[in-house]
């Protein structure tokens, strides 16, 4: 597979890998994928409305009401606020719904396994490729293990219930701050850390922070890793400038999440592109999705060094199968029900993250760089 390579400010040629996802892990999953939705659909509809909606909510959308109390129109600026406060009360919540349910079956690591690709892959190894996905992306950003160079210093944006940040701790004997929009998440991730003996908050801590706007000074990272939350964040731009402005000289950025398909010039992704990924973005709270190539021009704009990025889609092929297979057994069903509304949302939305990866719409990417020295 090609890596795109980007050394400075210079312009360079995108290649991307061109190989799909593993067919053999993915074919022949219509089957089990739409019996899963009938039967999640025909449970939830057996539901009574109350148990499934919060009738406290307001009916009033504050997206779409642009007239205020005194009759006047609201900015475009107001209305953007309000998006997205709404999108970052509709993160937390659904990851306080349903973080207990994942720890239960995946454990403290809240993120894709990494595989080679069409190998024969049994239960017990996607936790270990959950590791493998963390090692990997420390190997392509050419992270090292020696003692002088390895970071000491490291935040983990979109940290869970802290899998990455006590590993990453417990491997380079770093410091690790965590954050997160969950308050369940963010307590979760401080137990599981005291339980691993890393109770000392001035090395392992966690707290409820929004990632466009960090509690942290300028340059006190060496390393900055957004496993699987770049996809949550409605101003790109911002995320990217807040990694890179908390990101000390000479410091690392690693972002690995999900992307749309790169774009040739002048080109628009297709009706049935733009009708799905709104299906999947509504189901999991996600802004719309950008390219890889407009993630490695804003680090570009920011005159990060050494960037490089990668589809790594076929690698992570196996898992959304494994995901959904856990979620047809009696106990993920009875989980999946508890646990609320938004997460049964996203259950049922599964089917169509897989559908996007197959028509090659969905990109699961790593992009890295790093902080000029000066």
């Amino acid at each position: 597979m090609a890596d795109v390579v980007i050394t400075g400010g210079r312009p360079a040629t995108v290649v991307y890998s061109t190989r799909g996802y593993s067919r053999r892990h993915l074919r022949g999953g219509g089957g089990s994928l739409l019996s899963f939705a009938r039967t999640t659909t025909s449970i939830a509809a057996s539901i009574k409305p109350a148990a499934l909606i919060d009738c406290s909510r307001r009916t009033t959308d504050p997206v779409f009401t642009f007239f205020g109390t005194r009759g006047r129109r609201r900015t475009a600026i107001g209305a953007a606020a309000a998006t997205e406060e709404r999108l970052r009360k509709g993160i937390a919540e659904l990851y306080d719904e349903y973080s207990g349910v994942w720890e239960d079956t995946w454990g403290d690591h809240m993120h894709h396994g990494y595989y080679e690709p069409d190998s024969d892959v049994s239960v017990s190894d996607h936790r270990a490729a959950q590791i493998r996905m963390i090692e990997e992306s420390l190997r392509f950003a050419s992270l090292s293990d020696d003692s002088v160079q390895k970071p000491r210093n490291i935040v983990d944006v979109g940290c869970g219930i802290g899998g990455s940040s006590t590993y990453l701790a417990k491997k380079y004997g770093a410091k690790c701050q965590g954050i997160t929009l969950s308050p369940v998440q963010a307590k979760r991730a401080q137990e599981l850390a005291a339980a691993q003996g890393l109770d000392d908050k001035a090395r392992v801590s966690f707290q409820v922070a929004d990632a466009l706007n960090q509690p942290f000074s300028d340059g006190q990272f060496d390393l900055a890793l957004s496993m699987e939350s770049g996809e949550h964040m409605p101003d790109k731009k911002k995320f990217v400038g807040e990694l890179a402005r908390v990101v000390a000289p000479g410091g690392t950025i690693i972002i690995v999440t999900w992307c749309h398909r790169d774009l040739s010039p002048g080109e628009s992704l297709r009706q049935e592109e733009k009708d799905l990924l709104k299906k999947i973005c509504d189901a999991f709270y996600h802004p719309p999705y950008c390219s890889t190539a407009e993630y490695v021009k804003l680090l570009e704009s920011l005159s990060l060094e050494d960037i490089k990025a990668a589809d790594w889609s076929e690698y992570v092929a196996p898992f959304w199968p494994a995901v959904i297979k856990s979620s047809l057994t009696w106990k993920g069903i009875i989980s999946l029900f508890r646990s609320g509304w938004k997460t049964i949302k996203g259950a049922l939305a599964m089917p169509l993250v897989i559908k996007g990866y197959k028509m090659g719409l969905i990109k699961y990417v790593i992009i890295a760089g790093r902080k000029p020295e000066s």
